[in-house]
């Protein structure tokens, strides 16, 4: 089947993010006089989206954290991360490639990610990827967030691509869970945040070593008949 349209997730898949989230986490604990977390911790709490990310942290001592404990230290992490965000952000290597490969087969390509809008457009274009993609999807952009099939569900009907002609690429089971419920085929990278989860165990099409290897696989299957 050939695909028309690739949808990427980012942090984890198109851009290793890990060091400014961690930075910024840091930095808010530090402003509510709390211990700081190790890298791979604040990784751990990566893929449902900032507020997420932030409620875990605070939780992370005392196991839990409350509405207005949540909603003071995000506002703290949100002032941080506008300071660092894209600072230690990089590509992962066979991003640009991959992105170039898609392009050329002729798909459409979107971003669907649960990063809030305000961090998500100025990062892919300090990264030089923005035009690429003919849409982005944020964690604020519909009602719900991945795992919810919504965003995909938006894309795909912001790029006028049915489901089950696109793709998904991701690296966390919420990519997985939510590219699924949308009908869209999916592929997990396996050098992401994945919550500490086996990505082997995710319900994919298959694992990719790269986006550069994700352009391959689809282009693979421009032959493959189209599902009933």
């Amino acid at each position: 089947m050939r695909f028309l349209a690739a949808l990427f997730d980012l942090d984890g898949t198109l851009l290793d993010t890990i060091d400014d989230l961690a930075d910024a986490a840091n930095a808010t604990l530090a402003d509510l006089s709390r211990s700081r977390l190790s890298r791979a911790i604040v990784q751990s709490y990566v893929g449902k989206g900032t507020e997420y990310l932030v409620m875990r942290c605070l939780a992370h001592d005392t196991g839990h954290a409350d509405l207005e404990q949540t909603q003071h230290a995000l506002a703290r992490f949100t002032d941080h991360y506008r300071r660092l965000c894209g600072n230690k952000a990089t590509l992962y290597p066979g991003v640009l490639q991959g992105l170039r490969a898609f392009r050329e087969q002729g798909l459409k390509m979107a971003v669907v990610t649960n990063k809030p809008t305000e961090f998500t457009l100025p990062l892919l274009r300090r990264k030089g990827i923005a035009e690429f993609f003919e849409h982005i999807v944020c964690g604020d952009t519909c009602a719900r967030k991945k795992p919810d099939p919504m965003p995909f569900l938006h894309a795909c009907s912001l790029l006028g691509v049915a489901p089950a002609r696109a793709l998904a690429v991701g690296d966390s089971n919420n990519d997985a869970v939510a590219a699924r419920a949308a009908g869209l085929a999916v592929l997990i990278v396996p050098y992401g945040y994945n919550e500490g989860l086996d990505v082997r165990t995710f319900q994919v099409d298959d694992i990719v070593t790269s986006i550069e290897s994700a352009s391959q696989w689809a282009a693979q299957r421009q032959n493959d008949p189209i599902p009933s």
